[in-house]
């Protein structure tokens, strides 16, 4: 795999991992969801690595980030034919990084926290219960909350290093001084 711009994409069998991750996590969610097939979110999003992601999408920090494009329908000429398409960019780099920093987590349950949580916000937009161009506080109250989603979405599930992972997001769904807890 090519570097993009010095960074340090996905393997092929690391690719292969995170490809049953965000299947994983689109049961996972759907079933949370209640949503059948036809309720589902396809073609509103798509899940793309580094090696995929055009500069603009690549971020330092954040282990995944949710870009919104319009969409139109083929052929649609009125607004009417327009939708919001979600891109949930993976930064294969800074998941990696944390993976060498935190050598206990794997790479497979780590996937599958991100994935599902960035599910659960494209989620939580397509349903209109959050503003995607929230203001900051508004996102942080957000953030706290999609991460306790997140958790009582994956906490049942029985795969091989996925405690550890919850635990390292522990600190996320703990109230923070000053903001109202909404559930």
């Amino acid at each position: 795999m090519q570097k993009k711009a010095g960074l340090t994409p996905f393997k092929h069998d690391e690719l292969n991992l995170v490809n049953t991750a965000v299947a994983m996590a689109e049961e996972l969610v759907s079933n949370h969801y209640k949503m059948s097939a036809s309720q589902w979110l396809h073609p509103k999003y798509d899940v793309k690595t580094l090696a995929d992601l055009t500069e603009d999408e690549i971020v330092s920090g954040p282990f995944a980030q949710i870009i919104r494009y319009e969409g139109k329908l083929k052929g649609g000429v009125l607004g009417s034919s327009a939708y919001d398409f979600y891109k949930i960019c993976i930064q294969d780099h800074a998941i990696l990084e944390i993976l060498k920093a935190h050598p206990q987590m794997a790479l497979a349950p780590f996937a599958l926290y991100v994935v599902t949580h960035e599910l659960v916000h494209i989620v939580r937009f397509s349903r209109f219960l959050q503003n995607f161009k929230a203001n900051e506080t508004e996102k942080l109250v957000e953030e706290r909350r999609v991460h306790r989603i997140t958790h009582d979405i994956l906490d049942p599930v029985k795969a091989h290093g996925l405690d550890i992972v919850l635990d390292f997001y522990a600190t996320w769904r703990t109230p923070v001084d000053g903001l109202k807890t909404i559930p």
